[in-house]
């Protein structure tokens, strides 16, 4: 095994490592925070960017076309539909009184739905 073969496996390791804790740090913030929209936020944005190491880490192991080609599509569609379904989660909850509305700072949806009445 080369030089450049260990830094590379070096580095996916730690992609690995780092992809984890910050899915770990997603999860227990969707069990800590307070509310729906706080921890739709807790479960999107952490666990997307934990997911694309984690793949990146798995790319460096793995080294072929057909895997790549794989964990591509994988990062491809967990970035098109995690924050597509937080948004809706966070939208319905909205719309089905679940938000305190005193704890937002701008509530541009409020306007928009009385316009529609």
């Amino acid at each position: 095994m080369t030089v450049w073969l260990q830094v590379v496996d070096t580095v996916g390791a730690v992609l690995l490592f780092l992809g984890a804790a910050i899915c770990l740090l997603g999860v227990i913030g969707m069990l800590r925070l307070p509310d729906v929209l706080s921890r739709s936020h807790a479960a999107t944005k952490p666990q997307t960017l934990g997911i694309i190491l984690v793949l990146a880490g798995v790319a460096l192991r793995l080294r072929s076309g057909m895997d790549l080609a794989t964990l591509a599509l994988i990062a491809f569609f967990q970035m098109l539909t995690g924050p597509v379904a937080s948004h809706l989660v966070a939208r319905s909850a909205y719309r089905t009184g679940q938000v305190d509305h005193e704890d937002l700072l701008f509530d541009e949806l409020d306007e928009q739905l009385t316009d529609e009445k």
